[in-house]
């Protein structure tokens, strides 16, 4: 009777045994391959950020940008686009005379409200106080507004230059066309159909 229970204790805490065993195994062998993996992840070299090839650009973006930045005008030479030149340094010129223009206006005025103050007579004599102030403020902020023109005309400048170089490997080729033509087709003797075909060549 004693034999019996104990061979029956055997067969039921066995099993437990084995199953414990391999749950055992089964979390170490995940535990260490999840250590390989982040090991080979760490040791993979990252790749390294591609660099911009413009060795295959007829044009280096990089040598017309700062040859605009040296002499505005310059990059549009190299780019072979020298009909901006004039168009850069008309713009240049036009906002110098705006900006030595308002200067001088700010000028005048600031001197005409100086010597209000001092109790001197001034060039505008049908003008208070406030009047000469509002010119002042007036004509000092549209010549700031010019120099801030200058440098917008400037960084177009620097920006055109870039992009036309960038845009030197892309092919507009004189074969490109579109064309619409008539289109006639029979489909039987007493059925033909016609219409507007499109094609293009390329």
């Amino acid at each position: 009777m004693k034999l019996t229970y104990s061979h029956r204790f055997v067969q039921i805490k066995t099993p437990l045994i084995l199953v414990g065993f391999l749950l055992f195994c089964l979390c170490l062998s995940s535990v260490s391959l999840g250590q390989e993996i982040e090991k080979v992840e760490t040791e993979r070299p990252k790749d390294p950020k591609p660099e911009t090839d413009y060795s295959l650009l007829p044009k280096n973006p990089k040598k017309a940008t700062i040859l605009s930045a040296i002499l505005p005008g310059a990059g549009q030479v190299y780019n072979g686009k020298s009909w901006k030149v004039p168009l850069i340094y008309g713009g240049l010129i036009t906002d110098i005379y705006f900006i030595n223009f308002n200067n001088r206006r700010y000028q005048i005025f600031k001197q005409a409200l100086s010597d209000f103050d001092d109790d001197l007579p001034t060039d505008f004599p049908s003008l208070n106080r406030d009047g000469l102030v509002r010119n002042v403020n007036y004509w000092r902020k549209n010549r700031d507004l010019c120099y801030l023109l200058l440098v917008g005309i400037y960084a177009l400048n620097l920006i055109d230059a870039n992009v036309d170089a960038h845009l030197s490997g892309f092919d507009v080729s004189d074969d490109i066309a579109l064309k619409f033509e008539p289109h006639y087709e029979r489909f039987s003797s007493n059925n033909t159909s016609v219409g507007l075909s499109v094609k293009l060549n390329f």
